[in-house]
């Protein structure tokens, strides 16, 4: 479970419950059938008539992308993997690579060992490697478009729900009092459109964006990784060269951490 998510949407929803009370505003003005209809649904409509059915289908799956934490190894494991793979090149060739894909289950690093075993060369394997990073891109840019336009639409949403209101409260104008709780519950709509628009749905389209860049900035490192054992690179050169991705604090943790490791 991505805990940020989970903590936003609740601060979120806190923070318009509590800054109601504290206005002086009954809570259970919420309760409004109608802006909910009005807003989630006329953006769903919106989204649906934006975006083709191949995208639409993936709304699940990006919902539990946004709530899931990442499952991306992390980078000093990587870097770990990296060196201990290239101590296995230098001492049993190339081909022993064949014997620990089954260790991977990361499908962009055995498709990368796998053209090393193939004899591939490097030039040819990074090219191959950094389309599939493309074509990964393009696909997250998907989602992400589709929640951007989904926290345009609420919040244009939202006023027209308001306008649907106050057609609905101008209808009892002979009655001041009905008149006015008609007018109050008009801008909840509007209320329910800007929340969902920018505590939601924008929200939603970064946090994919930047899980995208995570998930790029791990594969370009398994590329370097990758291309450094068709190389035959020493485990040292992999490991200064790949620790480059690491802040220094990360670094020298990790060498400790192997250090450790060396002398248990």
């Amino acid at each position: 479970m991505d805990k940020t998510t989970v903590i936003g949407i609740i601060v979120g929803v806190l923070a318009i419950g509590v800054g109601m009370v504290l206005k002086g505003v009954n809570v259970l003005a919420l309760v409004n059938p109608a802006a909910l209809i009005i807003i989630f649904l006329g953006t769903l409509a919106a989204v649906f008539i934006s975006f083709p059915m191949n995208t639409i289908k993936n709304i699940p799956q990006l919902i539990k992308i946004i709530f899931k934490e990442s499952n991306e190894s992390d980078l000093k494991t990587i870097i770990t993997m990296f060196t201990n793979l290239s101590d296995v090149v230098r001492k049993e060739g190339v081909l022993a690579l064949e014997t620990h894909m089954s260790e991977f289950t990361d499908t962009f690093l055995k498709s990368g060992i796998g053209l090393i075993v193939d004899g591939q060369k490097p030039e040819f394997i990074r090219d191959v490697l950094l389309e599939k990073i493309d074509a990964m891109e393009q696909r997250h840019q998907k989602g992400i478009r589709l929640f951007t336009q989904a926290g345009t639409f609420a919040p244009t949403l939202g006023v027209l729900g308001a306008v649907v209101g106050l057609i609905a409260a101008l209808g009892h104008m002979e009655d001041v009092a009905l008149l006015g709780k008609a007018i109050s519950a008009a801008f909840i709509a509007t209320l329910f459109g800007i929340f969902s628009g920018y505590v939601l749905w924008h929200p939603f389209a970064n946090k994919l964006r930047e899980k995208s860049k995570d998930e790029v900035q791990v594969k370009l490192v398994m590329i370097e990784g990758i291309l450094s054992v068709a190389n035959g690179e020493s485990p040292l050169v992999i490991k200064d060269k790949l620790g480059s991705y690491l802040s220094t604090k990360e670094f020298d943790q990790w060498k400790l951490e192997q250090e450790e490791e060396m002398n248990a």
